[in-house]
């Protein structure tokens, strides 16, 4: 049964289904709020977390909407080519274990951006912390805007503030939850969202005339390829999808996103030990492989029904590719599943929002010096806390308002031209006993200047950037640190972890 014709594409019976999700999941997150008396319990859940929740958080943090509509995107356009930067993925990951979450564990932190105190002093702590906070406040606007794009398909309205009212219920459980209904709703909004992508698998194979083998026949056939093809083992500068790209670049992407973004970093500190933190950093990093697989085939079995059915214009725009999946799931789900579905995919989207808005307000909180003078008043501290989320949930809001083109590719583009400083800054500080801080600062202003350069004028792959920017800085940074002694306030070198 399909919904009724009108300016509201679904029937009432789904609108009543998402409706009930939304307050469903504001809810359980506001139950949080028990028990909250320090910065520890609303930043870091108290460190109470299991691993494998964390793990769950992880995945779903870094999944957001953009995945859920972009990747099947992606392989509708493309081919399976981007499971390739996965593997650098679960690479990347590794290495973290290694090189960042010993010294993660080392102190008392709540943020990534302490670990640069102790090493570089406090103004170079204050500018890495000021790098994460506009990058991820830009990158973010990307993912709340992709709301618009699913709000648009599903109620065939005017999208542009439709991002409001989810962003606001999800800064309602955010605000009183705190970290530790971050990590559980993500839990829930993770199998959700999956659960909803493995049912429009099903559905697929329901509707498209000859199943699986009319898929593989069709993807076999199509113009720029077999679209079930992975590995292309090209070795090209301006290629994003190849072999070489998707593995180095995969590595050093993670390595900046995973390593250095508060993001994820404020997950590792709210783990019980270390080894819990690495377990889930390594168990998230094949989750994340299985997930980007299930999307991408989603993404040629909608080319194969595409075939049968029109589902995006001829010659579309990476921003109407966007509209695929939502556009299949209004027009062929029953009532009904029609609204779990939505519902899953407004899952994705909430879940990363609402760890961007705790991620942010903690490096404001704790990396600004906010707490001076405060600290005998953890009571004051959490209610500070709780407004600077509020203010971060409406400048994300306003980003939200923007519209972007192809938004997963925007929002790591975005990421990968910024977070490249922060990871040379990481490594100087990490790997070169030498470094001092004014070196290190001259190199992410080298770093940031190059690859706004490269973004700007030359036809370099996106997934290289993090690498060429990353290198670039250390580069920089070690050479400039041979010319500058060592500055007034500096912390003392890292010793190596145990």
């Amino acid at each position: 049964m399909r919904a009724s014709p009108g300016p509201m594409r679904i029937s009432y019976l789904d609108a009543a289904i998402i409706g009930l999700y939304l307050v469903g999941i504001t809810l359980f997150g506001m139950r949080f709020r028990k028990g909250q008396q320090d910065l520890r319990d609303y930043f870091l859940g108290g460190r109470t977390a299991p691993w494998w929740a964390i793990t769950f958080s992880i995945v779903a943090t870094e999944t957001s909407l953009l995945t859920v509509i972009g990747t099947p995107a992606i392989a509708f356009a493309g081919n399976l080519g981007f499971l390739q930067l996965v593997l650098g993925y679960i690479a990347g990951r590794i290495l973290i274990c290694f090189l960042f979450i010993p010294h993660y564990f080392r102190g008392e932190f709540y943020t990534a951006y302490q670990l640069i105190e102790k090493r570089f002093g406090e103004r170079m702590r204050a500018l890495a912390a000021g790098t994460f906070l506009v990058t991820r406040a830009l990158a973010e606007g990307v993912r709340v805007a992709a709301i618009a794009v699913v709000v648009s398909v599903a109620f065939g309205l005017d999208a542009q503030y439709s991002v409001i009212p989810i962003a606001l219920l999800t800064l309602i459980y955010t605000f009183e939850g705190g970290m530790k209904a971050v990590i559980w709703t993500d839990a829930i909004q993770l199998a959700i969202y999956l659960s909803g992508a493995v049912l429009a698998v099903f559905m697929l194979l329901g509707v498209i005339p000859g199943g699986w083998s009319e898929v593989v026949r069709t993807a076999a056939a199509a113009p720029g390829g077999d679209k079930l093809a992975i590995f292309d083992f090209t070795f090209s500068l301006t290629k994003a999808y190849t072999f070489w790209a998707g593995l180095l670049g995969g590595v050093f992407i993670t390595l900046a996103s995973h390593g250095t973004d508060q993001l994820m970093v404020q997950r590792y500190l709210a783990a019980r030990n270390e080894r819990d933190s690495k377990l889930a950093l390594v168990a998230s990093g094949f989750i994340v492989f299985a997930q980007f697989a299930l999307f991408l085939v989603l993404g040629v079995m909608l080319y194969a029904y595409h075939q049968h059915s029109a589902l995006a214009p001829e010659g579309a725009s990476k921003a109407q590719l966007d509209r695929v999946f939502p556009e299949f799931v209004v027009r062929e789900m029953p009532t009904g599943i029609r609204g779990l579905l939505i519902a899953a995919i407004f899952a994705a989207g909430m879940s990363n929002l609402s760890g961007a808005l705790n991620s942010l307000a903690s490096s404001s909180i704790v990396d600004f010096n906010r707490i001076r003078g405060m600290a005998a008043d953890p009571a004051r501290l959490v209610r500070l806390s709780r407004w600077m989320t509020v203010g971060w949930g409406v400048v994300l809001m306003l980003l939200g308002l923007i519209k972007w083109g192809g938004v997963l590719e925007s929002g790591l583009t975005i990421a990968s031209i910024v977070f490249q400083s922060l990871l040379g800054l990481f490594l100087l500080g990490i790997l070169n006993r030498r470094a001092t801080a004014l070196g290190a600062r001259i190199g992410m202003y080298a770093g940031l200047a190059l690859m706004l350069w490269v973004w700007a004028a030359t036809p370099l792959a996106w997934t290289w950037y993090v690498l060429v920017g990353s290198a670039a800085t250390f580069a920089v940074g070690s050479v400039a640190s041979w010319f500058t002694r060592a500055q007034p306030g500096q912390g003392a070198a890292l010793s190596k972890p145990r």
